[in-house]
C-alpha cells in the first residue's frame, strides 16, 4: 500500500507544490507530518482520538499544499 501511494504521489510530482521545486514541497509536507505526529502524541492517551486528528491533520495538510 505505501508503496502504491509513493508511485500516485510521484506521477502527481507537480500537484503538491513541487512544481516550485523539491525543497519547497518537500519542506511543507514535512511540516505537515510533524504536525500529525505531534497532534498523535499531544492525544496519545486516547488512541481512537489521536488516529482520527492526526489523519485529519494529515488530509487537510496536504489537501491545502494541493490547492495552494
Amino acid at each position: 500500500m505505501r508503496l502504491a501511494w509513493f508511485s500516485w504521489l510521484a506521477r502527481h510530482f507537480d500537484d503538491y507544490g513541487y512544481s516550485q521545486g523539491p525543497v519547497r514541497g518537500a519542506v511543507g509536507t514535512a511540516a505537515v507530518l510533524v504536525t500529525a505526529a505531534l497532534l498523535w502524541f499531544a492525544l496519545h492517551r486516547n488512541r481512537p482520538a489521536a488516529v482520527a486528528a492526526a489523519g485529519a491533520v494529515s488530509a487537510l495538510g496536504i489537501g491545502w499544499l494541493a490547492f495552494h
